[in-house]
């Protein structure tokens, strides 16, 4: 039996966060998934659309939460935590996340996600600015640089900048060295 038939057979052909039955589709729950039924969950486009950053969340339509929270599949435990979490600045959200239980492991999976989605995000400049690869940059402050000797000055200008795994740094060249810089002592010029 293929995943996506368990997957339908395990929701009853709905969506196992918000019970829709339209337009399903398998999600694997990040950051690592097997593709197994154990690590998947069953969701509809409005859903899929929201979790994925499609389009911006519905609040009230995620208040299904308070009711998919206490499905006993772990992959949906994980996808309703994590989104309870994401709106956690609503009241309802935040006492559904007072109350939800969850088995350790689960909890480190769910939490896992929150970190690695958190670690993904853009990069951005002192100004919250997202920065892109092949922007040019310049220095609100003076850094010294370690190992090659000299001072960078502040407004040196940073061109064609590269962005690296870390959202918190970029790469460019200063006086004709490939150096790592705190982003957040940028401003995009």
């Amino acid at each position: 039996m293929s995943t996506e038939q368990a997957l339908k057979n395990r929701s009853n052909s709905s969506c196992e966060l918000c019970t829709s039955s339209d337009n399903l589709a398998v999600f694997p729950v990040p950051p690592t998934s097997d593709l197994s039924v154990q690590q998947s969950v069953y969701l509809c486009n409005i859903c899929l659309s929201q979790i994925q950053g499609d389009n911006d969340l519905d609040t009230n339509h995620w208040r299904c939460l308070t009711d998919s929270m206490w499905n006993q599949e772990p992959a949906v435990q994980v996808m309703a935590y994590r989104m309870l979490h994401k709106l956690s600045s609503e009241s309802w959200a935040q006492d559904a996340l007072d109350m939800i239980y969850l088995e350790d492991e689960v909890r480190t999976w769910a939490e896992q996600g929150i970190a690695a989605e958190a670690s993904n995000g853009p990069t951005r400049d002192s100004n919250g600015a997202e920065l892109k690869a092949g922007d040019n940059v310049t220095l609100i402050k003076d850094l010294k640089v370690k190992g090659a000797g000299f001072t960078a000055k502040q407004g040196t200008m940073v061109r064609n900048i590269s962005l690296t795994d870390n959202p918190e740094h970029i790469e460019g060249k200063i006086n004709g060295s490939q150096l790592v810089l705190v982003a957040s002592y940028m401003k995009k010029a």
